[in-house]
């Protein structure tokens, strides 16, 4: 159900945008997503062919986690990310504060799937998951091509900042957990000994959100965490374990090899992706995914009666068992 005046503040914001005969249907609330709101709807208006939208938003119009970006900076860098190449959804209206809809904005509706489970195993995405490491390679060069300057205000993060704000979140959210202090030591021994030249970072490009059909890739989506950073954290998020959902042999967002992921951002970019350091960033990314678990975990138990909270806890050893196959003894083969 549509909470009281959600749909009355729409129909106006949507007549304020497309015009005064414009009207709102099919309003229709969306699953997924831990902290924000999403709603599918039309539009159809005098003479104007109807629109098939979605509306993203925060209802209370604050940014709820420091790493989140805010909406109207989602709304532009998806915008300059379109310019840029990346294919992405059109965003058609950014909320006033006047509104009365919170912080969001309004994007075209991109036809597709982003369940993970029917992408990896249904028999209508089978040639769309081989094309679809190498499309995501290409689709961060190109995300990676936008302009800093443009992209306004973001957030940006470095090796060593990763290291201690990670590290300060895990003594924040528990005791002390061996295969945690291992991969922490592991990500100290072998840290890149210098920061990469900053470029807009998705920041959680992975399976679960990107749209697909069946020719493969359409929209990367799902801007929240968008920064300034090292262009090897986007590549090697999409290759963190718990994001290949059981394809644990296709480290490539469970499609396929990292090398067609590579080849299809090499071929963007016109420079070769440094293997080590994506390796890095795959390992801190994966002990990052386990530590925003136990944080949700937590999040739960104290209250917060979210129960996707409740069964993304409980991944929090899942990631363990990721990182023990990830750092192999000297002279082992890694597991995944």
């Amino acid at each position: 159900m549509a909470p009281d005046g959600f749909e009355d503040a729409l129909a106006a914001s949507m007549r304020r945008r497309f015009g005064e005969w414009a009207q709102v249907t099919g309003l229709e609330r969306l699953t997924g997503g831990a902290s924000q709101e999403l709603w599918a709807f039309d539009v159809e208006a005098f003479e104007q062919a109807p629109r098939e939208l979605i509306l993203r938003r925060n209802p209370g119009g604050t940014v709820k986690r420091e790493n989140a970006a805010g909406m109207e900076t989602e709304a532009r860098l998806i915008e300059l990310a379109r310019e840029a190449g990346a294919p992405a959804p059109a965003v058609a209206h950014v909320f006033a504060p006047d509104e009365g809809l919170g912080s969001g904005y309004v994007m075209a509706r991109v036809p597709g799937e982003t369940l993970a489970r029917r992408i990896l195993r249904d028999d209508q995405y089978a040639e769309a998951r081989p094309r679809l490491p190498f499309q995501l390679g290409a689709a961060a060069a190109h995300i990676h091509t936008i302009d800093p300057a443009r992209a306004g205000p973001l957030r940006q993060t470095t090796i060593e900042g990763s290291l201690d704000g990670s590290y300060a979140l895990y003594q924040a959210n528990g005791g002390r957990r061996p295969v945690v202090e291992w991969a922490f030591r592991w990500l100290r021994d072998h840290r890149p000994s210098t920061d990469a030249t900053p470029t807009v970072v998705h920041g959680d490009m992975r399976t679960g959100n990107i749209m697909v059909g069946a020719d493969g890739l359409r929209a990367v989506l799902d801007w929240e965490a968008v920064h300034l950073g090292d262009p090897m954290e986007d590549l090697a998020w999409i290759c963190v374990p718990s994001w290949r959902f059981g394809e644990i042999d296709k480290p490539a967002g469970g499609f396929g090899p990292r090398e067609a992921l590579w080849a299809g951002y090499e071929s963007v970019a016109g420079r070769p992706v440094d293997r080590e350091r994506a390796k890095w960033w795959e390992v801190m990314g994966t002990l990052r995914w386990g530590l925003s678990c136990a944080m949700m975990g937590q999040e739960f138990l104290a209250g917060e009666r979210n129960v996707e909270k409740a069964a993304i806890g409980r991944r929090a050893s899942e990631t363990e068992i990721d990182l023990l196959g990830m750092l192999a003894p000297p002279g082992g083969r890694p597991l995944v």
